[in-house]
C-alpha cells in the first residue's frame, strides 16, 4: 500500500493538541497561596516564553543563588522555552533548576514540584507528572499549575473518568483559562464537542491578556478545523493572531485551514516558516504531506528525514518520543521501528491515541486482523477524529469487513474532508474502489 499519511495531522488538531502542547506552559502559571515568582516569570500564564525571559532570572540568581522560588521560576522558563522552540535540550537545564529549588527548600515547595510535574509531562513521563502534581497539591491545593498538570497526566494515562473528576475539582478551586481549556478537552475526548465549544467560548469571554485570548481563540479554531469548518477555523485563528502576532499554534491552525480550503501554496508557506521556528514532528509531517500533494516528493522526503534528527534530540533531552516516532514512521519511515515504538508506548499508557497508533502500526506491518480491535477501541469513547476513523476504515477494509470500512471512511470524510492531503485522497480512492467492486459484483 502506498504511504497514506494523515495520522500526524491529528497532532495539534482540536482542543486536544493545544491543551497537550501547552502542558509545559502551565508550569509558569502562578497559583494562589504560592510564593511570588521572580519578576521575569510573574504573570506569565499561557503565552510563549523566550530567551529574553531567562536573563533577568539568571541575573537575579547570580546575586541571590539561594532563592528557591527563583530557581523554580527559571526551571519553568526553560520548560516553556523548550516547548515554544521545539528544542528539548532545555529540559536537562530545567531539571537542574527544579532540583536546586528543592534542595534549597525541600518542604512546602509547591512551585518546584508543580514545575517538575510539567517538565515530566513535557517529556511524556506521565506517571512522574501525576506524582509530582499530586505532591504539589498536597502542599498547595490551589496550585493552578499542579491542578492543570494533574488533569493532563490523567488524560495521557487514559484515566478519563478520573481526569473529568480532576477537571471538576480544578474548576471549583481555581476556575480560569488553564482549567477551562482542559475541561473542554475532556469533553471533546468523550465526543461532546458542543460542550467543549461552550466551555471555550466562556474561557475566551473571560480572557483579558493577549496570550490568553490567543490561546483560547486558537483552541476554538482547532476544534473548528477538526470538524471541517475551515472558514471558522481561519476566523478564530485570525482572532488569535491579532491578539498575539506570531502565535505558533494559531499559525499551525491557519495553515491546516488554508489546506482545507484548497490553498496548498499558502499552507506550505505557513508550515515552512513554522518548521524553521520549531521543527516538531507533526509540522514536519504536515509539510511533507503538503509537498507530496503538490508533486514535490524529494522535498517531502527531506522533511520526513528530519524527524529522526528531532527524535535524537528529544531522547537526549530526556523526552520519550515513541508516540511521535510510531506515527511518523508508520507512514513515512521504517514500519518495524513504528511497531516497536507503538508497542513500547502502549505498555506505558493506554489512551485513545496510543490505541490508534498501535492499530495503525500493526496495519502498516501487515497485521490488520490484530490491529482491528485497537482501531475500534480508539473510537469507542465517541472522540470525533477523522484520522482515527480513516485508520479504522483502512484496517477494516484490509481485514475484509468492507461494509464497516465504507462507513468509517465516509464518516471520516464527512467530519473533516481535508484531514490530511494524502490521507484524505487515499480515503476517497478506497471508497471509489469499494463502489467499483460493488458495481462489478452487482453486474455479475
Amino acid at each position: 500500500m502506498p504511504p497514506s499519511g494523515g495520522r500526524m495531522w491529528r497532532l495539534g488538531a482540536g482542543v486536544a493538541g493545544l491543551a497537550l502542547a501547552l502542558t509545559a506552559a502551565g508550569a509558569v502559571v502562578g497559583g494562589a497561596g504560592e510564593a511570588p515568582a521572580a519578576p521575569a516569570a510573574a504573570g506569565a500564564a499561557l503565552g510563549a516564553g523566550t530567551r529574553q525571559d531567562l536573563r533577568p532570572l539568571q541575573e537575579h540568581l547570580r546575586t541571590r543563588p539561594k532563592d528557591a522560588t527563583a530557581w523554580a521560576a527559571l526551571g519553568a522558563a526553560y520548560v516553556e522555552e523548550a516547548r515554544a522552540g521545539g528544542d528539548p535540550s532545555r529540559y536537562p537545564q530545567a531539571e537542574e533548576a527544579f532540583g536546586r529549588s528543592l534542595r534549597l527548600r525541600p518542604d512546602e515547595n509547591a512551585d518546584a514540584l508543580a514545575g517538575r510535574a510539567a517538565l515530566a509531562a513535557a517529556r511524556h513521563d506521565f506517571p512522574a507528572a501525576l506524582r509530582d502534581a499530586e505532591r504539589a497539591l498536597a502542599v498547595n491545593p490551589y496550585s493552578e499549575r499542579g491542578l492543570a498538570v494533574r488533569i493532563d497526566a490523567l488524560v495521557e494515562l487514559g484515566r478519563y473518568g478520573e481526569a473529568s473528576a480532576a477537571a471538576r475539582t480544578a474548576d471549583a478551586r481555581r476556575p480560569g483559562i488553564p482549567v477551562f481549556t482542559r475541561f473542554a478537552y475532556v469533553h471533546e475526548l468523550g465526543g461532546d464537542t458542543k460542550e467543549a465549544r461552550r466551555v471555550l467560548e466562556l474561557a475566551l469571554a473571560s480572557a483579558v491578556r493577549p496570550a490568553d485570548i490567543a490561546y483560547t481563540a486558537t483552541a476554538l479554531g482547532q476544534l473548528a478545523w477538526n470538524e471541517g469548518d475551515y472558514a471558522e477555523a481561519l476566523r478564530r485563528c485570525g482572532h488569535a493572531l491579532r491578539a498575539e502576532p506570531g502565535h505558533q499554534e494559531a499559525r499551525d491552525c491557519r495553515a491546516r485551514a488554508l489546506a482545507g480550503q484548497g490553498d496548498l501554496r499558502g499552507a506550505v508557506k505557513e508550515f515552512e516558516g513554522l518548521a524553521r521556528l520549531a521543527p516538531l514532528p507533526g509540522r514536519l509531517v504536515a509539510l511533507g504531506e503538503l509537498y507530496e500533494a503538490t508533486g514535490q516528493r524529494a522535498r517531502a522526503e527531506e522533511q520526513y528525514a528530519l524527524i529522526g534528527t528531532w527524535t535524537e534530540l528529544a531522547r537526549a533531552g530526556g523526552v520519550n518520543p515513541d508516540l511521535d516516532t510510531a506515527l511518523a514512521a508508520a507512514d513515512h519511515g521504517d514500519r518495524a521501528d513504528a511497531l516497536r515504538a507503538a508497542r513500547a508506548e502502549w505498555q506505558r499508557r493506554r489512551t485513545v491515541h496510543t490505541e490508534d497508533a498501535l492499530a495503525w502500526a500493526l496495519h502498516r506491518s501487515g497485521r490488520s486482523a490484530e490491529a482491528l480491535p485497537h482501531a475500534r477501541r480508539a473510537t469507542a469513547t465517541g472522540y470525533r477524529n477523522a484520522v482515527f476513523l480513516y485508520h479504522r476504515g483502512m484496517i477494516e477494509r484490509s481485514a475484509g469487513d468492507t461494509a464497516a470500512a465504507r462507513d468509517s471512511l465516509s464518516r471520516a470524510l464527512r467530519l473533516n474532508p481535508a484531514f490530511s492531503p494524502t490521507g484524505s485522497a487515499e480515503a476517497r480512492r478506497t471508497l471509489d474502489a469499494l463502489d467499483a467492486l460493488d458495481a462489478s459484483e452487482g453486474a455479475s
